[in-house]
């Protein structure tokens, strides 16, 4: 019998912070190579077994929403269209009570024809990944001819109402970083949300250098030639982006400054792994497994325990710039973002 709702408890953590945004990756497999993610060949995919079934993904979302407090449910990956039952998936989540918000993270190739059956299954609105809108860069970046099928996805959102939508784009010193201004006169003419990502150690290959990555100050920098900038009174709260008026607004740009700018003060996030490991950080070093938990009998109840554990150890942040930091084992394929 399914446990009725309860508010007997919440996910916080020793400093206070409580997570109400969950983000479960759906898949740690990709159909591009990004370079500053994975090596041209791919990775070693998680085994079908290791991975969280469709029933069981929804089960944990369910404990997470009904006894824990989670009010909004972002699917990632791996590249989350991908995934077999995906719309499925999306309405069992858009079924619980209370009904969390519901948004999706894809590199957007095949979102064209999937955007449909997603709105429709009740997903709320996406992320779509594009740090390039040169179609020889994007070759180069992601190792795959797929510019226009991401654009495509893009607007293929944009119709079916999954509003708004938001352009996540990583600069690279170099590769892209003379692009700030043009992705962004893109996204204001498209009425797409655009949010500059600092490149963050989450590469499979372990090559990260801070060197090469593209400070928040240079985005801004490199935008305030062109656009008119004023910081947002709406203020961040608990969101990942600090965002800026452009030219007055009503349209803003956003830039998630994890390296230069931590938030992790702030941070309302847990996430959910493919295989049913949850993560307190994007960095952390340890994980907590549910999958065996639940696979061997746990209850609902003992599964929130469990994750209440497991949040309560969340250190006070990423560490980034100390020198002990450790980049995790696991990279950002198999975490989800």
């Amino acid at each position: 019998m399914t446990a009725a709702p309860t508010t007997d408890g919440v996910l916080v953590d020793r400093y206070g912070r409580v997570a109400r945004d969950l983000r479960v990756s759906l898949t740690d497999k990709c159909n591009l190579r990004c370079t500053y993610c994975m090596p041209a060949e791919g990775l070693p995919w998680l085994a079908g077994p290791q991975l969280l079934d469709d029933d069981e993904i929804v089960r944990l979302i369910r404990v997470a929403v009904e006894r824990l407090g989670v009010t909004e449910v972002r699917f990632t990956g791996g590249e989350p269209l991908i995934r077999p039952g995906l719309a499925g998936i999306v309405a069992a989540v858009a079924g619980l009570t209370p009904r969390p918000r519901i948004s999706l993270t894809t590199n957007g190739i095949g979102l064209h024809r999937l955007a449909p059956a997603l709105r429709d299954a009740g997903l709320d609105r996406v992320n779509v990944s594009l740090d390039t809108l040169d179609p020889g860069r994007f070759r180069t970046l992601t190792r795959r001819d797929r510019l226009a099928d991401v654009l495509a996805g893009l607007a293929g959102a944009a119709t079916a109402g999954l509003t708004p939508v938001k352009v996540n784009s990583v600069l690279m010193r170099g590769v892209n970083s003379d692009e700030a201004p043009a992705l962004l006169r893109f996204a204001l003419d498209h009425g797409y949300e655009l949010r500059f990502i600092e490149q963050m150690p989450l590469d499979a290959q372990h090559g990260w250098d801070r060197a090469t990555m593209v400070t928040a100050d240079e985005i801004l920098a490199s935008l305030a030639g062109g656009f008119t900038l004023t910081p947002d009174p709406a203020g961040r709260g608990a969101a990942p982006a600090e965002t800026w008026l452009v030219d007055g607004g009503p349209a803003k740009v956003g830039v998630i400054a994890s390296v230069t700018r931590p938030f992790c003060g702030d941070c309302d996030r847990t996430r959910l792994t493919a295989d049913g490991q949850v993560r307190n950080c994007l960095f952390a070093t340890e994980e907590s497994d549910l999958r065996d938990a639940l696979r061997t009998g746990a209850d609902d109840a003992d599964l929130a325990r469990r994750w209440q554990a497991a949040t309560r150890g969340k250190r006070a942040g990423h560490g980034i710039d100390d020198p002990t930091f450790l980049q995790p084992t696991r990279p950002m394929s198999a975490i989800g973002g």
